[in-house]
C-alpha cells in the first residue's frame, strides 16, 4: 500500500503547471475541454490525501460518499474509499448538486488539496467537478447515514456489510495482520509453503472433515472408485505436510485456509477459517516452540496496532468495549487424563491474572499420535502445548513432534493407522531430526485483539443467510 510520502512523491513528478497556485485560471478552463483534452490529475487515495500536510494542485479522489449537506452557499461532501476510517471533506459549490449525489453513491471529485479551517483535519479537497459514477438509492439501501449499526444487524447483508465503518475497519486489520505475520517469519528466516486444501490426511484424529465428491458422485454407486482413487478431504491442518518440508528446510511456515465439519452455529465455530502454522527443525525444547507463539503474538500486535490505530480503536470503544468474562469451572473439577473444557481455560486464565498463559505436558491418550512422548511414568504426558487468552481460551496449540521412528511404530500399530502413514514413517527413516511446531487460529487472534465476542463477525463473508455466498 503506498503511504503519504509515495503519494507525494508521485504528485511532484507530475506537471509543474498542476501545483502553481497562479494557474487557476488555466484550471476552470481546462474544466471546459473534453475529457480526454484535460491535464491528466494526480489520482490520490483517501488516506494519501488526508495524510498531506500542505497544499497542493489539481488532483482526483475516487470513492463512496458517506455524508452529503448542502447549504445555501455551499456543499459538503464526505467521501471514502476504504483505505481509511477517516473521511475526506470535499467542499463544493452548491450548483454541484444532484438527485443522484446521495449516501452510498461512488463519486469521482477533481480539484485542489487546500488547507482546512478547521483543527480536526488538515487539508480539504475544494471540488472543481464532481461525478456520480454510480447512483445509489439511500431510501432503500440498508445501512442509513450517520447510524452505528450494530454487528448482528450488518450480519444479515453479507454483500453490503464491508461498507460499514465496523467491517471495513475489521477488513483493513485483518490486511495488516496477514501482511504482519507473514512479515515477521519472513524476517525470521522462514520459507512460505503453500500446503494442500485438498487431502486424503486427518491431521487432528477428530474425524470432522469435509469429504470431496465430484457433484454426481453421490447418485452413483457407492462402491465406484473416488475422483482420487482414494477419499479426499478439505484440510484440517497443513502440519503433516509442513513436517515433510521440514525434512529439507529447517524453518516453514503456512498460512491458509482449514476447514472443519462440526455441526454448529454456535458464536466460536466456523467451517472454514484461516491457521497460521509453523514447523521448526533441530529443537528440542518446548521452550523454543512457546518463544515463537510468543514472539509472532506480540509483533503481530505491536504492527497492527501502530498501523491500524483508529480501526482498532473503534473496536475496542464502540464495537467490543472490554468486559469481564465470568467463569463456573471452580464447580467442575477436571480430572486427571480429562480434557479442558472451555470453562477450565477461562479459569486459568483468570487465576493468573487475565493474562496469555502457557499449559503444557498434556496426557498422552487426548493427543494425537504425532506428539513426542515424555516417558513420565503413570501419568503419561506428551510435550504438547496451549497458549490460553483471556476471552477466548485456546489460541495456539503445538508440540515436539516424534522424531523416534520405534515409538511411532509403535502408537500408529496401536491406532490401526500404519499403512495410511508408512510416508509418515518414512520422513524418520531418512534424516530425522528432533523438531517440533504449532498452529494459531488467525480468525480467534482477531477475535482476542479487538475484543469480539462472535467469531462470524471478523470474517469477510458470514456463511448465512445469503445462500450464494454459502
Amino acid at each position: 500500500m503506498l503511504g503519504a510520502r509515495g503519494g507525494w512523491r508521485a504528485l511532484r513528478r507530475c506537471p509543474s503547471s498542476i501545483f502553481s497556485s497562479s494557474s487557476s485560471s488555466s484550471s476552470s478552463s481546462s474544466s471546459s475541454l473534453p475529457r480526454e483534452q484535460r491535464v491528466p490529475a494526480a489520482r490520490l487515495r483517501v488516506r494519501q490525501a488526508l495524510g498531506a500536510r500542505e497544499a497542493a494542485g489539481e488532483v482526483q479522489v475516487q470513492g463512496w460518499v458517506r455524508s452529503v449537506r448542502s447549504q445555501k452557499e455551499v456543499l459538503f461532501l464526505h467521501i471514502n474509499d476504504g483505505s481509511s476510517l477517516e473521511s475526506l471533506q470535499v467542499v463544493a459549490d452548491p450548483s454541484m448538486d444532484s438527485r443522484d449525489l446521495t449516501f452510498g453513491s461512488a463519486v469521482e471529485v477533481r480539484g485542489k488539496l487546500v488547507k482546512s479551517p478547521h483543527k480536526m483535519q488538515n487539508v480539504e479537497l475544494k471540488a472543481e467537478s464532481i461525478r456520480v459514477v454510480g447512483p445509489c438509492d439511500a431510501l432503500s439501501f440498508p445501512l442509513k447515514a450517520k447510524e452505528r449499526h450494530p454487528l448482528e444487524y450488518v450480519r444479515q447483508f453479507p454483500h453490503l456489510r464491508c461498507r460499514s465503518n465496523a467491517l471495513g475497519a475489521l477488513l483493513r486489520i485483518r490486511s495488516e495482520a496477514t501482511a504482519a505475520i507473514h512479515s515477521f517469519f519472513q524476517d525470521n528466516g522462514y520459507v512460505h509453503i503453500h500446503t494442500p486444501i485438498i487431502t486424503s490426511n486427518d491431521c487432528e484424529g477428530a474425524g470432522e472433515l469435509f469429504q470431496i465428491e465430484t457433484s454426481n458422485e453421490t447418485q452413483e454407486s457407492a462402491e465406484k472408485n473416488h475422483f482420487f482413487n482414494v477419499p479426499a478431504f478439505l484440510t484440517v491442518s497443513g502440519q503433516l505436510h509442513l513436517e515433510v518440508m521440514a525434512g529439507a528446510f529447517t524453518h516453514v511456515f503456512t498460512f491458509g485456509p482449514t476447514f472443519r465439519a462440526e455441526n454448529s452455529q454456535s458464536r466460536r465455530h466456523l467451517a472454514e477459517f484461516y491457521m497460521v502454522e509453523a514447523e521448526l527443525s533441530f529443537t528440542e525444547s518446548l521452550q523454543d516452540i512457546t518463544q515463537v507463539m510468543e514472539d509472532l503474538f506480540k509483533t503481530a500486535t505491536s504492527a497492527v496496532f501502530s498501523r491500524c490505530p483508529r480501526d482498532v480503536e473503534l473496536f475496542h470503544k464502540y464495537v467490543a468495549p472490554a468486559q469481564k468474562v465470568g467463569t463456573n469451572a471452580e464447580e467442575q473439577i477436571c480430572n486427571w487424563g480429562c480434557d479442558l473444557q472451555r470453562e477450565h481455560e477461562k479459569y486459568l486464565v483468570q487465576h493468573c491474572g487475565e493474562v496469555p498463559v502457557f499449559v503444557i505436558n498434556y496426557p498422552y491418550d487426548l493427543k494425537p499420535f504425532y506428539m513426542r512422548d515424555n516417558e513420565d511414568g503413570p501419568q503419561r504426558t506428551v510435550a504438547a502445548v496451549d497458549l490460553l487468552v483471556p476471552g477466548i481460551g485456546e489460541l495456539c496449540g503445538g508440540s515436539l513432534r516424534e522424531e523416534r521412528l520405534p515409538f511411532l511404530e509403535s502408537r500408529l500399530q496401536r491406532l490401526g493407522l500404519s499403512d495410511a502413514y508408512q510416508w509418515y514413517l518414512d520422513l524418520r527413516k531418512f534424516g530425522s531430526v528432533p523438531h517440533g511446531g504449532f498452529g494459531m487460529g488467525f480468525e480467534r487472534y482477531l477475535q482476542y485483539i479487538l475484543g469480539v465476542d462472535n467469531i462470524k463477525d471478523v470474517i469477510p463473508f458470514p456463511r448465512f443467510p445469503h445462500s450464494c455466498l454459502l
